[in-house]
């Protein structure tokens, strides 16, 4: 079972190009890969905002949408 960063670079891996090359944080340790995720994590409605309503994809959009 994958958990914190791992977990987001694998699935960044499977979205392909360019999203792939995030894939290359795997380099960084996981002891300081972790924290950073967590502090992102701990943090994100601070940093990406907050949505009352759920992000629906218009048609033209859907079939790129996993």
């Amino acid at each position: 079972m994958l958990r914190d960063s791992d977990a987001v670079l694998r699935i960044y891996e499977g979205l392909g190009w360019p999203w792939r090359v995030a894939a290359l944080a795997r380099l960084v340790p996981r002891p300081l890969r972790d924290p950073v995720y967590r502090l992102v994590a701990r943090n994100r409605y601070r940093l990406f905002g907050r949505r009352e309503t759920c992000w629906l994809p218009s048609a033209e959009e859907a079939d790129r949408i996993l």
